[in-house]
Order: structure tokens, then sequence, then C-alpha cells
């Protein structure tokens, strides 16, 4: 096991496009570390650079107490998982857990003891003599994580190993690979374009975008309290709803919608006041409400926003969403199962008390 430490990490290519800007990020022994973003933020690019893989144009990568930069990737200690398993076809599922131990000489009695022992913590001691076409997805997966753990690395490296399954073997392995983890005690770093994976599995989440980190917190204190509104957008399903207005005086006030849809200011007399602190500036900013913490209310709780009309209702059997328009953009709020609403009926909406957030209007930036 070892820590990981990326010092004023940058990817520039050839052609001037830089996927990866001044990235530093020290990973604990043991942790497991989760970066996410959307598709082309950096976090693959940063993965495939620790691995070396990729090759970095600034920076160090200092896996334990060794500078990795000028190390092959053979020789920086790692394990990694891909997403397309990666699997030699000609082989039974023993002869592809071993390989990478015979071509580092590995004595025969070793290879033996490390291949059983991880075929018994992944379940697969009946495949060791199948091939991987006899093989489902999930089981190919299994041996792919078998290959890893018998290399017995300081650093397991995921890279979106869980995207070609389906939705209940997703759910399934990533309890596997929580359970993995709990049991080896090594450092991972693992790669995901899922949020739900990064919240249910990360002890830290590393969220980037446009190749640089936006955020990096626990799973609940990154849901509770996003650094900006990019952050506050992409984490959390369904979205954040997003409110256009402005502070005067520590009162958040609502813009309305003009007959086009789009947000104005509206009279401050007639608009929808939050208090939000005295020690908000003043200026353009954007309320943002999860949908759980929007409220259904009869004027005896919560922050009044106005009345609703709905467009869309989804009965999930044990929550119920619904879609309206409010301000100028389509918001959604998550209600109790047994809610008895459908399309067309005006819902009186506020916000549960204390549970919002307050963005910048030009950077975007956390105001309370």
């Amino acid at each position: 096991m070892a820590q990981v430490l990326l010092k004023h990490l940058d990817k520039t290519y050839p052609n001037g496009y830089q996927a990866v800007c001044e990235v530093n990020l020290e990973i604990a022994d043991g942790e497991f570390i989760v970066l996410v973003g959307p598709s082309g933020c950096g976090k693959s690019t940063t993965l495939r650079m620790v691995a070396g893989l990729e090759e970095s144009t600034g920076g160090e990568i200092w896996i334990g107490d060794q500078l990795v930069n000028e190390i092959a990737p053979g020789d920086r200690d790692i394990a990694m998982v891909f997403q397309n398993y990666a699997l030699y076809p000609h082989m039974s599922v023993r002869q592809n857990m071993a390989f990478g131990l015979k071509m580092r000489r590995t004595p025969k009695i070793e290879i033996e003891r490390r291949v059983h022992e991880a075929a018994a913590i992944l379940s697969i001691e009946s495949l060791l003599d199948r091939r991987p076409r006899e093989l489902s997805g999930g089981q190919r997966q299994r041996v792919a994580l078998g290959r890893a753990i018998v290399r017995e690395p300081k650093v397991f490296l995921f890279d979106e190993p869980l995207s070609n399954l389906d939705a209940k073997l997703r759910v399934q392995m990533r309890t596997e690979i929580a359970r993995l983890h709990q049991r080896l005690k090594t450092t991972i770093i693992y790669v995901t374009h899922d949020q739900v994976e990064a919240m249910t599995l990360g002890d830290r989440i590393v969220l980037m975008d446009r190749g640089v980190i936006q955020q990096v917190d626990s799973p609940l204190n990154i849901y509770r309290r996003p650094a900006n509104q990019f952050v506050a957008s992409f984490i959390g399903s369904p979205a954040m709803n997003f409110f256009a207005g402005h502070v005067e005086q520590g009162t958040f006030k609502l813009a309305h919608a003009n007959v086009n849809g789009a947000a104005t200011h509206a009279d401050s007399q007639h608009s929808v006041g939050i208090a939000v602190g005295n020690n908000v500036p003043s200026g353009p900013a954007v309320l943002g409400v999860r949908p759980e913490d929007l409220l259904v209310i009869d004027g005896t709780h919560g922050c009044p926003l106005g009345t609703a009309t709905l467009e869309v209702v989804e009965h999930l059997g044990h929550e119920t969403m619904v879609h309206f328009s409010l301000a100028g953009a389509q918001q959604v709020a998550r209600l109790d199962a047994d809610k008895n609403v459908k399309p067309g009926d005006p819902l009186p909406l506020g916000i549960r008390p204390g549970a919002f957030h307050l963005f910048s209007a030009t950077d975007g930036q956390r105001l309370n």
C-alpha cells in the first residue's frame, strides 16, 4: 500500500489542447478516491498519467516515496482494471489471472496461492478452467479484478470498470468492489462518470471539469455544500433546481418569467423574498434547491416560492417526481409516494427552511 501525490500535474497535447490543468491531489495510504466528472473533464487522462500510459507535460507523480514520472508502467507497482476487461480469449480464467505473475517470473507455487486466494475472494473458483467467451459480463469483470488482485500492488487503478454492465450487475459489482476495498485496504483511484458510483464508493470525491479540480471532499459534504454551481448541478439525481434572481440587503428576490419564458427581475414589492443573511453581497445571484427540499406548503411552514402548474408526474412507487416550470426554467420536486397529484394540478411550493444554496450569477461560486 502507498499514498499517491500529484503535484501541479498538467497534460497539454501537441495541438495545444490542455486536458489536465494544475492538478494537486494527495491520496492517503489505503484511501478509496473517485475521480468523477462529465466526458472530457480530464479524469481518465489523470488516471492514465498515474499509470504511466500517458506522459505528463508538467508536474510530479509520487507513489509512496518514489517519483514515478520517468518510471515505466510495469515498474510502478500498480494494477489497472479497464472498462473492456482486456482478457486474453485463448487463455483460461486461471491463465489470465496468472499471466502477469508469470511474466515477472514469480514461483509457480506462489502463483497458485495468489490465484486461488483471489478466486476465493471473488467467488469465481468454479470458473478457473473456463475461457472468457464462456463467461457473463459480470464474471469477466470479476476475472479482471482477480488479475489485478494477484499482483498485490501498492495502488489499484479503475477506469470506468462497470460501464459495460447492465444496471443490476452494476449495483452488484459496486458492492463487490466496496467489499474488496474493505478487505484489502489498498489505495484505490477509481474513475467514473456515474455519480451514484462516486457517492457510494468513494471515501472522497474529486470532481473535475475542463481539466480543473472543482472540489475535493467526502460524498456527503459535496452533496450538502457544493463549492460552486457546476458541482451542485452535477451531483444529485435529479439535478438541483436553480432559480435566477438577485440579493438585496440579505434577501433573495426571485426573478419572474416574462411571456417568452425568460427570467426577468420583478418589482421588489411583489417578488418572493427569501432571507439569505446579511453577509451575502447584494447583486445577481442563483438560488439552488434540491428536489427533496421543495415542499408543498400550506402557509405554515417553508419559504414560499409560488404556485406551479404540474406538467409531468412520475409515480415511482417509493416516491413521486413532479415536473413544472417556474421562474423561466424547468424544475423538479421529489414528493412522498402517497401524494395524489396529476398533470395540470396547481401546487403551492416552498423551500424546506434553510435548505437552499446560493451562488454568484457571474462566476458560479458559492455565496452562503
